[in-house]
């Protein structure tokens, strides 16, 4: 009886949530059965209830599974795997989903449509906002203003038998190709490859290309969305880029659209499908002003200026789009070839290149604006995984690259950071009797760091510690997008910085 009210409970969450309709009734429970392996049931009355989520009755049809031989290991990632095909069975096709979409854009606007569509993104439970909700997230006032932090602890790591169990699941061809192609919409997933029956994604025109817009499963601000071409292409930045990302927020006026550089160390982690990021979100970056103006006496119609930021950002604002793509262009041009040894910047060595740029667009009301943020992935002897990358003595907090989000001012640090930190604590705190040793390997890597803030503070106890390190953490992060900044922020690195405005011509 159970497992039928559960059944009935997560048809009854589609209706509410508008995903079916009371004709789909009988049609939605015989999905479900088929999904579970069960020839019939006999349905039951469930009352009406309100539910923000289906995860409570998703866990409950999921231990049932377990229970019933429904899945090969109780694990984390079968787990996903039955959950999401289990929605799939409320979510309504591809077509459904668009023209809806292209209904309200009509009726009410951008604006609208991508929210109905990001609140239909997390009622289907494609966003998993259970595990979002574990983020821990504060803000730091620093020099450039306040900079956002996120502890990512939405992604759950992978059990070890579903590891193993996925050596041997692969397919012989990669198919879809990566996460981000669009034959991942309902795709049925496997242990290497998350399950995509919730996943559906809308069509966007961009210069007479095709395009889609879609949700991260794992947002860090609200409606971040993804941009993805229709083709598998790596990324590539041109002033092509420039005139999509524009194009893009002349239709969606309250979105940013970014990209993540399109060179390895300084670019994000998916490389080989050509994308965009973007949302409903202000980020710290976006709220700097320009600390010293800029002329391209060839464009009397731009504004420009360098951005008070720790890395190295031109800021474009115009009227017309076109003429800031162009004016971008000239810009990505000249530092591609650009070279300045007294501050350690080569454009390339043995034949490979190193400069390249972030570039991130928005609207201030009739205005078009681009951010440039300069970027050079070389490496050295004594920098190995990248000059303008986090330097080893921050290693201990992040040593990951610095992709579009971070570079805009939003920290995603590792989960591992949260029981290190709550240790680290325990260990600095003055009213702390049973303080874990300093030969803790949780704390052994930040203990430099933790003396420091020690001599910093007059007192450090239970009660003050977490905000310290909260604080002293968003200064780190200050000091990471400094060094990931090409021209520093001191008197030599913003001479070298006008010395390159110079040759844009």
């Amino acid at each position: 009886m159970q497992i039928a009210r559960d059944i009935e409970r997560l048809i009854q969450y589609g209706l509410e949530k508008q995903l079916i309709t009371s004709w789909d009734w009988s049609l939605t429970r015989n999905k479900i059965l088929d999904v579970l392996d069960l020839k019939g049931i006999e349905p039951v009355e469930v009352e009406k209830e309100w539910q923000a989520s289906p995860v409570d009755i998703l866990s409950n049809i999921l231990n049932w599974a377990a229970e019933h031989d429904r899945l090969p290991d109780n694990t984390v990632t079968e787990r996903d795997l039955l959950d999401t095909k289990l929605m799939g069975c409320l979510v309504p096709s591809q077509t459904e989903v668009i023209r809806q979409f292209q209904e309200i854009m009509k009726k009410d606007g951008p604006k609208q449509a991508t929210a109905d569509f990001y609140r239909f993104s997390k009622d289907v439970n494609y966003i998993r906002t259970d595990r979002i909700a574990k983020n821990e997230q504060w803000l730091t006032p620093t020099d450039y203003g306040e900079i956002e932090i996120t502890i990512n602890l939405s992604k759950p790591e992978k059990d070890p038998k579903a590891i193993a169990a996925a050596k041997g699941s692969q397919l012989d061809i990669q198919y879809p190709q990566c996460v981000l192609c669009k034959e991942n919409v309902g795709y049925t997933g496997r242990l290497d490859h998350p399950a995509r029956q919730n996943h559906r994604i809308i069509p966007v025109t961009l210069q007479g290309e095709q395009w889609y817009l879609q949700y991260s499963p794992y947002v860090y601000y609200n409606e971040h969305c993804i941009v993805l071409k229709e083709d598998h292409v790596p990324m590539d930045i041109n002033k092509a880029t420039f005139d999509r990302l524009l194009a893009f927020v002349e239709t969606y006026p309250h979105y940013f659209l970014g990209s993540n550089a399109d060179l390895p160390i300084v670019g994000g982690s998916v490389l080989s499908h050509d994308h965009f990021q973007g949302g409903h979100h202000e980020f710290p970056m976006a709220k700097a002003g320009m600390d010293e103006p800029i002329e391209f006496p060839n464009f009397p119609n731009v504004k420009a200026g360098i951005v008070k930021w720790p890395m190295s950002v031109i800021r474009l604002q115009s009227e017309d789009p076109d003429t800031l793509s162009d004016l971008a262009g000239m810009i990505f041009d000249a530092w591609v070839r650009y070279s300045d040894p007294s501050v350690s910047i080569y454009a390339s060595t043995n034949g490979e290149r190193h400069n390249t740029i972030t570039p991130i667009a928005r609207r201030r009301g009739d205005w078009f604006e681009l951010d440039l943020v300069l970027r050079n992935n070389r490496t050295s002897e004594a920098h190995p995984l990248g000059i303008f990358h986090p330097h080893a003595n921050v290693h201990h907090i992040k040593k990951e690259n610095i992709g579009l989000i971070e570079v805009m001012g939003l920290a995603v640090l590792p989960g591992r950071l949260k029981e290190e930190l709550e240790q680290l604590g325990r260990f600095l705190a003055d009213d702390v009797n049973d303080a874990p040793s300093p030969d803790d390997e949780r704390i052994h890597k930040h203990l430099d760091w933790g003396r420091q803030i020690k001599t910093k503070y007059s007192e450090v106890k239970s009660s003050n510690v977490n905000a310290i390190l909260e604080q002293e953490i968003g200064q780190v992060f200050a000091t990471i997008l400094e060094h990931a900044g090409v021209f520093k922020r001191d008197e030599e690195g913003q001479q070298a910085f006008r010395r390159f405005i110079s040759t844009v011509k």
